[in-house]
């Protein structure tokens, strides 16, 4: 894609999405870390139904910490993998309270020694908490930029790389957010919907309509 081009579709997601945030609930560093771990592999609105619950009982980095893991898979069952991010979230809140005074470390070397989290997660806290400029690649992400031209990665980091290299730190942030709603609210994994897209002009992903 051109840099015309780019711009272009810059301008253009901007337009279909002006407010790009993330669509998890989170009022600070300890609830966001939490959130994003649920949420892999698993839909916002479904984290959205748990974590207020999760955090009315345990609304800490040290009140998580010694929570019962019965306790957390009671709460978190009807998230994918519950068992497994009980006790990774439980984990992470021992090291975040005995090691970061219950904050969050603002580096993404800190971040991924925690347990149950990834590139992408570290990266969506570094980007949310606007400690680091970060550009999380998730499965939408993926699916969107190969689709337009953007990258032809085969792997998720692959397609951080070649985003990063076309795209300005400043844009880092509301792109991800933006291809996100892109992904799933138009071009979709199945039946993508192609006829109805603002970005075909700029797609290389041609469909006769």
């Amino acid at each position: 894609m051109t840099p015309k081009k780019r711009l272009k579709l810059l301008e253009t997601l901007e337009g279909l999405y002006p407010e790009p945030r993330s669509e998890l609930n989170f009022s600070n560093d300890f609830e966001l870390i939490i959130s994003v771990m649920l949420s892999a592999q698993c839909t916002d609105v479904k984290v959205n139904q748990v974590t207020p619950i999760l955090f009315k009982k345990f609304p800490s980095a040290a009140r998580l910490a010694k929570a019962k893991l019965r306790d957390v898979e009671e709460i978190i069952r009807p998230i994918n993998y519950f068992k497994t991010k009980s006790k990774n979230i439980i984990a992470t809140s021992e090291i975040l309270s005995s090691k970061y005074g219950g904050g969050v470390p603002s580096t993404h070397e800190e971040l991924t020694a925690l347990p149950g989290v990834g590139r992408k997660t570290a990266n969506v806290v570094l980007g949310e908490t606007g400690k680091v400029p970060a550009l999380p690649v998730d499965t939408h992400v993926f699916r969107v930029a190969r689709r337009l031209g953007l990258s032809e990665a085969k792997t998720t980091d692959g397609v951080e790389r070649d985003l990063m290299k076309l795209f300005p730190p400043s844009e880092w942030r509301p792109l991800h957010h933006r291809l996100i709603f892109h992904g799933r609210r138009v071009c979709k994994a199945r039946n993508p919907s192609c006829g109805e897209c603002a970005l075909r002009g700029l797609c290389a992903n041609k469909v006769e309509i």
